[in-house]
């Protein structure tokens, strides 16, 4: 059995967090993705650079003109691409509140538009230096009550 079916095998239909090492964009073409970007949209380091070239859209996700704690989305054939706006410009840090509210920002999208699977990197926590352990249990705290399935990537 492949690493990708045992994932899908372990998330059928009920909230849970899993954690698998591998290359994000390697999950399957029909679960969403999310990540972290500012208000700018600049997208000029980190995982931010790889989602700009697979996913383009720059000039659709400012035309969103999402602000901080809010959600940018792209619809990429059957999936959703979540852009997290977290901050305010690319050279500021995030905070926890930010994220919060961001993530309760796709939380919603997710529901309406009926997603359950997102793979998404350790969100806030590579050049925006959030810590790990407070952000999983940010994101176990707001997604608890859904049926999302969220598998995190590490490389």
């Amino acid at each position: 059995m492949s690493h990708l079916h045992h994932l899908e095998q372990t998330c059928a239909g009920q909230w849970k967090l899993q954690h698998t090492k591998g290359d994000l964009f390697s999950s399957h073409a029909d679960e969403s993705l999310a990540h972290c970007i500012s208000e700018d949209c600049r997208m000029g380091a980190g995982i931010a650079v790889l989602f700009k070239k697979k996913f383009g859209g720059v000039e659709d996700l400012k035309a969103q003109k999402k602000l901080t704690g809010e959600c940018a989305v792209l619809k990429r054939s059957q999936r959703y691409v979540y852009y997290l706006i977290t901050k305010q410009k690319y050279s500021h840090k995030p905070t926890y509140d930010n994220l919060r509210k961001s993530l309760m920002a796709m939380k919603a999208h997710c529901l309406e538009n009926g997603v359950t699977r997102i793979s998404m990197p350790r969100i806030g926590c590579g050049l925006d230096r959030l810590m790990w352990n407070k952000v999983e249990e940010m994101i176990k705290d707001v997604f608890h009550d859904t049926d999302l399935c969220i598998t995190v990537y590490t490389l």
